[in-house]
């Protein structure tokens, strides 16, 4: 029997397949006798199936288990409800990339079925939490504000201890998880998963020299903008609203004690997928 008897469904908005997907899911899991609580925006999509529905922030409060139909952003907003709970996520990709929505939506039935048969691997993904800012399972990200043409101005300390003065765009701290996101566009490493580290990408230093580090996931970071700052940087976390930086001030970045559970098909395997997203396999000529 499976231990996934009450399954909450969300689904990206305004994009291309997702409700075909999301009714298809609904209906399979419906036939299989499960309790399914639909996200209440998600339901306008499938507006002819009554269903229960429950409001974003509460989507995991009553459910084993929550599955996302979008891509890795609509599962890192779901990330933010499923950790309150300690709900365990399952991703259907309708999205571009699917670093972390590994399901094609043309398997999504059979895969959910093997899912529900207990045949699938589990693994924790640490978020980050910037004080005063919120958690980030991907990255926080220190950015221009207005003034995108001005390099900002900050220094890093790593457990209490100076690294470096930087002047650049700003700077990317990210998980494992984020490693393959802004982090890889910013030129930073591919960290796998399972390792307990974060990675420090600078963006566009103005010393060429200035190159991305990766520190123990137990590190406490901090950047602190420079009084003399003329810039007006702000701070996000994965790719929320950001929030703005006086000059002088502070940002604290650690480790959280939450973590997502993820779930994954029992034939997932991360270097297939960094070959088949990255298109490493592709022939040179």
């Amino acid at each position: 029997m499976s231990k996934f008897k009450t399954i909450a469904l969300i689904a990206r908005q305004h994009r291309t397949g997702v409700s075909e997907t999301l009714a298809s899911v609904f209906h399979h899991l419906e036939e299989k006798k499960l309790n399914v609580i639909v996200e209440e925006n998600s339901a306008k999509l499938i507006t002819e199936l009554k269903t229960t529905t429950a409001p974003y922030h509460d989507l995991g409060k009553n459910a084993d288990l929550i599955i996302v139909i979008g891509g890795d952003g609509s599962l890192l907003n779901a990330a933010k409800t499923a950790v309150l709970h300690d709900v365990p996520i399952l991703g259907i990709n309708r999205g571009q990339l699917g670093f972390l929505t590994d399901i094609n939506p043309d398997d999504a039935t059979q895969k959910i079925d093997e899912v529900l048969a207990g045949k699938f691997t589990e693994e924790r993904r640490f978020f980050l939490e910037a004080t005063h800012h919120g958690l980030a399972l991907n990255d926080v990200v220190l950015l221009p504000g207005k003034d995108a043409a001005r390099l900002i101005e900050f220094d890093i300390y790593i457990n209490k201890t100076f690294v470096c003065s930087q002047r650049s765009d700003g700077l990317i701290v990210s998980t494992p998880t984020g490693s393959t996101a802004y982090a890889l566009s910013g030129g930073g490493p591919i960290i796998h998963p399972r390792l307990e580290a974060i990675a420090l990408v600078p963006m566009l230093p103005h010393t060429l020299s200035m190159r991305p580090i990766v520190v123990s996931a137990d590190s406490h970071i901090e950047i602190i903008i420079a009084n003399d700052s003329e810039t007006h940087p702000h701070i996000s976390c994965d790719g929320q609203p950001p929030a703005p930086i006086s000059a002088g001030g502070k940002i604290t970045i650690q480790k959280s004690a939450k973590s997502l559970r993820l779930i994954h098909p029992s034939n997932y395997e991360y270097f297939h997928t960094l070959r088949e997203k990255l298109h490493w396999s592709t022939p040179l000529c």
